[in-house]
């Protein structure tokens, strides 16, 4: 079992930036991969950024230029670094893990509010 705790979400103004972070309970943390999701009031949730045991990365076309994403294995930590935000970017984002590229994410955090203001 994998738990997951965000945090580093808040009000920022548009073309602020903000960090989030999402601390693993894995032993073995590494052979995760990881991603970042948001989920807007009345949207689908969308997958904004993952990075794989492997170190290989996805952006959203949203947020590519504008995310990065990171990982820290000796701190079982990945992290959210999101510049130049726009108000379109509030939503709760959640972390996420997984076993097996393959696999769907199975283990998600509670998730952490960012909001956007214009």
């Amino acid at each position: 079992q994998v738990q997951l705790v965000e945090s580093g979400g808040g009000l920022v103004q548009a073309g602020g930036s903000l960090r989030l972070s999402c601390a693993a309970s894995a032993r073995t943390f590494s052979s995760y991969d990881m991603g970042w999701f948001r989920q807007a009031p009345g949207k689908e949730r969308e997958k904004v950024a993952t990075i794989w045991w492997s170190g290989y990365t996805y952006y959203a076309d949203s947020v590519k230029g504008r995310f990065t994403i990171s990982r820290d294995n000796a701190k079982n930590t990945v992290y959210l670094q999101m510049n130049s935000l726009k108000p379109e970017d509030t939503a709760v984002y959640y972390c996420a893990a997984r076993i097996g590229s393959d696999q769907k994410y199975n283990y998600w955090g509670q998730g952490t509010q960012v909001t956007v203001s214009s």
